[in-house]
């Protein structure tokens, strides 16, 4: 306002005024007042602009710090997101590298629960040929005694066996089965010296005559001997022996045993013996001690049957074990001989197969040992 004041009073003209050289006392009284009075509006103008500079300058440095404390906290911030830009990164590469060593982890337990699992279905396969090969030499040294003590290979002097000796059997039948005659004084020194060293048994009066037809079926499934029942031999023997001597009652049950003898998985044990656990079944199913599951009757029941590996018992009647017995014999013996284990005459294996079967029908006839 000053300024604008002196910019006005510098405009005007100097016109006109007389410029007093030596002013009168009451002028220089007014002149002094008007000079007091403008010195005094001067420092409120002062003032006014000191504290308009200073709020000017004050606000201005406001600024400045804000934005420099700005700045610097952005600067922070900036710094502090950086870090945790590194710090998310580096936690990503630690999942991933987890995630790895899990899927890693996860396929090597799995492929050593599959080695271990493959090792134990390999060492279970072993076990169980090892097992099954070990039966069939049980049930083949079974068979083997079987055949022995059905052949009686070993004789006695008091029971001699007059097929394995033939000096002990008469001249004519001695021509019969070797094919030529023989002097007869020499066959009476020879069965008078075997005289003195055993004791005769009781003469039997038993004929044997060889049927041909039979004896020429024989010889033929001798030659390649099989288990086939389709060749004469078998067919045969199925219809007029095996099939008569396993048909029982109870037909299933029947069939079932028949298959059983055949693939040579049928078990006999005495009812005392009850070693293995027996599984609940029907009680017309199993029969019972004493009622037979072949024949549905009440019998006392010495012995029971298990069909292969199944687990289930059969009660059975002395009767019915004694027809599945000589069942067994027949095919115990037949098997032999297509193993090549009977080292004998074709002559002598048909009559011990004759003797088979006539056990069989037996059997199947109600005939059987008391000791059943």
């Amino acid at each position: 306002s000053q300024a604008n004041f002196e910019e006005d009073s510098q405009k005007q003209p100097a016109v006109g005024r007389w410029k007093t050289l030596m002013p009168s006392k009451g002028s220089r009284e007014e002149s002094e007042t008007g000079c007091q009075d403008a010195g005094g509006v001067d420092e409120t103008q002062s003032t006014e602009q000191l504290n308009v500079s200073r709020l000017r300058s004050s606000s201005v440095e406001i600024r400045e710090k804000g934005s420099e404390f700005l700045k610097e906290e952005l600067h922070k911030a900036q710094k502090e997101l950086k870090l945790k830009d590194k710090e998310c990164e580096r936690l990503s590469k630690v999942r991933e590298q987890l995630e790895q060593e899990l899927e890693e982890l996860t396929a090597s337990l799995f492929e050593e629960a599959h080695k271990m699992v493959r090792e134990a279905n390999t060492k279970q396969a072993a076990s169980e040929k090892q097992l099954r090969e070990a039966r069939g030499k049980i049930d083949m040294l079974q068979a083997e005694v079987t055949a022995l003590k059905t052949l009686v290979i070993t004789s006695t002097p008091s029971s001699p066996n007059r097929e394995l000796h033939p000096q002990l059997q008469s001249p004519s039948k001695a021509v019969f089965r070797k094919g030529h005659g023989r002097n007869k004084s020499t066959s009476s020194a020879m069965v008078s010296a075997a005289s003195q060293n055993v004791t005769p048994e009781p003469v039997s009066h038993e004929c044997k005559e060889v049927d041909s037809i039979l004896f020429a079926e024989f010889q033929a499934w001798k030659e390649s001997p099989t288990l086939d029942k389709s060749c004469s031999f078998l067919d045969r023997i199925y219809r007029e022996d095996v099939g008569p001597c396993l048909d029982f009652t109870k037909q299933e049950l029947s069939e079932l045993v028949r298959v059983a003898v055949e693939q040579n998985t049928l078990t006999i044990e005495p009812v005392a013996s009850q070693t293995l656990p027996v599984v609940k079944v029907s009680a017309e199913e199993c029969g019972g001690p004493k009622k037979c599951a072949l024949s549905g009757l009440p019998r006392t029941c010495k012995h029971r049957i298990m069909l292969g590996d199944s687990g289930n018992y059969y009660y059975i009647s002395p009767s019915c074990r004694a027809r599945i017995t000589a069942v067994c014999n027949f095919f115990t013996y037949i098997r032999y001989i297509q193993q090549g284990l009977v080292r004998q005459d074709v002559e002598l294996m048909y009559w011990e197969v004759m003797r088979l079967r006539r056990e069989m029908s037996l059997a199947k006839l109600g005939f059987y040992p008391s000791e059943m």
